[in-house]
């Protein structure tokens, strides 16, 4: 029987809850675009437009929960490898989550070289994913370093060499302003502009600024996304001891706030567009001045997160150790 690890009481996912329903009234979530901010004001929160500070109240939190699905599903360009994305934890699908920017070349016993990523290593790396069985869909674990001069065409030239050799539904660190090319690439791969509406391959996913903010890129995705009926990944890097508190506990709630945050700002544009539940939160490491993602606290938020998702109904996305 495999064993199931669950770090959190029922009690203590309430706590959690409690505790965020109080943050995102007081102080509230800095959200940085007007458009958002409005969009949040006609719904009833309290706006300050100087400070950017939007009180978000219990009730439209927990309506925005209500009508995010408890499953969709992710599509293949070929109909093999789509997704079951689940709240309850009975599926689990592996990716290959990174968005680094260096790759480390072997070349010999005890010699490495590290170098800036390529597109190159992008498309042999989604070469390496579709032959993977284990592997059920795609995250550039790096990027094209040699076009960061390039933004957009950086952006849409990485999907590009992801989707070119790999069937495997997408998870994308998403550029709002690349939405409608991204849904050029489905209908050009599909053929058809009306299944690339019903099938969508490609996530989008963006995270908080922590803490405690969403920044005009991502308001932008949300505002957006269902313009193109994309999926949302709302992901938090909150960092314990950096970006947010010390205490794991209370970072799980800063964590829940930016993700509870983004969530109902994309249900209150759109009931019901499909979105996850996502983290890579972690603790900082003060030695060595990095977000390390693999440690034993990275571990546990993970844990904690997945619970939580559950506690929502929400499908999760979270770092692996």
């Amino acid at each position: 029987m495999k064993g199931k690890y669950e770090i959190l009481s029922r009690a203590e996912m309430e706590r959690i809850h409690e505790e965020t329903m109080k943050v995102l009234m007081n102080p509230g979530i800095r959200i940085q675009h007007k458009d958002a901010r409005k969009v949040f004001k006609d719904a009833g929160c309290e706006v300050d437009e100087k400070t950017e500070a939007v009180k978000i109240p219990r009730s439209l939190v927990e309506e925005a929960v209500k009508s995010t699905p408890e499953k969709f599903k992710l599509y293949s360009r070929n109909g093999e490898f789509d997704l079951d994305m689940v709240s309850d934890g009975s599926v689990v699908n592996y990716n290959t989550f990174g968005v680094g920017s260096k790759m480390v070349d072997y070349l010999g016993p005890n010699r490495f070289k590290t170098r800036n990523s390529t597109l190159k290593d992008i498309r042999e790396i989604a070469q390496v994913t579709e032959a993977c069985d284990n592997i059920n869909w795609f995250c550039s674990p790096v990027s094209g370093m040699e076009l960061a001069s390039t933004d957009l065409c950086r952006a849409t030239r990485e999907v590009d060499s992801i989707i070119s050799y790999s069937s495997k539904p997408v998870m994308l660190d998403a550029r709002p302003e690349c939405m409608p090319y991204y849904f050029d690439m489905q209908k050009v791969l599909y053929g058809d502009e009306n299944e690339a509406w019903n099938k969508p391959f490609l996530i989008m996913t963006m995270c908080p600024s922590s803490p405690l903010q969403l920044d005009w890129s991502l308001c932008e995705l949300c505002l957006h996304a269902h313009e193109y009926n994309f999926p949302v990944s709302m992901l938090s890097m909150a960092m314990s001891a950096a970006s947010s508190s010390i205490h794991l506990a209370s970072t799980m709630v800063t964590h829940n706030a930016e993700v509870l945050a983004g969530i109902t700002l994309t249900q209150l544009v759109k009931r019901g567009l499909p979105c996850t539940y996502g983290s890579s939160t972690t603790c900082f490491d003060l030695y060595s001045g990095t977000a390390p993602v693999g440690s034993p606290e990275l571990g546990m938020i993970s844990a904690a997160v997945a619970q939580m998702s559950q506690f929502y109904k929400i499908p999760a996305i979270v770092a692996g150790t």
